[in-house]
């Protein structure tokens, strides 16, 4: 099963109707792999919706398909998930912790502008480009969402998720291992998940300031084992811990 995507797709669509993929995944689905008219596809809106089309039109610009099933998808991941990280210097290194983060499953994914920062630019439509990869690498119906570079100011004051965590190694304030609080948050629910938001610091670092911030609008410092992660480790390790712990 190879997955297309078509993010515009109105909600009300049903079956019957026609859904054209873009110039990208048109020349994909007919030049290389060879689909055709009557082929059966699966497109999925981003959101959820999985659809099983016909091709009915094998344009390599603009490749129709007609609409014969449509599904709501359960996520892969039990959690609301979102991660703000500092780009790493090496930028192949934060690409791959995006493309892991997508594969294991999350919502949301802000890189983040930190005091520390080694890197202040990044390209978002390459980061796009390889969550949708990584999407379809895992059959997942639903595309995280990319912010664009966001101060950690920001990220801190806007944040509005019900858990908020903030990873750090400063020897000033004792921390929590995030499991534990994982743990203690399940157990304190009546089985709802809750949305968590977990911050991840540049190669340098929180600053004190920065560590300070977070405390004052409810997040908790915690740590993410014995071992010092690299950046990029740290963001996929926190995304396995908020799904599975």
């Amino acid at each position: 099963m190879y997955l297309f995507y078509a993010t515009d797709i109105p909600s009300a669509a049903q079956v019957g109707q026609i859904i054209v993929l873009d110039a990208e995944e048109s020349t994909h689905a007919v030049r290389v792999l060879r689909y055709t008219s009557g082929d059966t596809i699966y497109i999925a809106d981003g959101c959820g919706k999985l659809y099983e089309a016909v091709i009915t039109n094998p344009h390599p610009k603009h490749c129709e398909a007609e609409i014969r099933k449509i599904e709501q998808q359960t996520k892969h991941h039990r959690a609301d998930v979102h991660i703000a990280v500092a780009p790493t210097k090496n930028i192949e290194r934060i690409e791959w912790a995006v493309e892991k983060c997508t594969e294991i499953g999350i919502d949301t994914i802000t890189p983040m502008l930190c005091r520390y920062s080694e890197r202040k630019v990044i390209r978002n439509d390459r980061l796009q480009k390889i969550i949708l990869s990584a999407a379809k690498q895992s059959l997942s119906a639903y595309l995280p969402r990319l912010n664009e570079l966001t101060p950690i100011e920001d990220c801190i004051v806007n944040a509005t998720e019900q858990r908020r965590y903030i990873a750090h190694s400063s020897p000033w304030l004792d921390k929590r291992d995030l499991r534990d609080e994982l743990r203690a948050a399940q157990q304190s629910t009546t089985g709802n998940q809750q949305s968590a938001i977990v911050l991840i610091g540049p190669e340098g670092g929180f600053s004190d300031q920065e560590v300070r911030l977070a405390i004052d609008h409810g997040f908790v410092p915690v740590s993410l084992g014995d071992a010092r992660l690299r950046t990029e480790t740290a963001a996929i390790v926190a995304t396995m811990m908020v799904n599975y712990v």
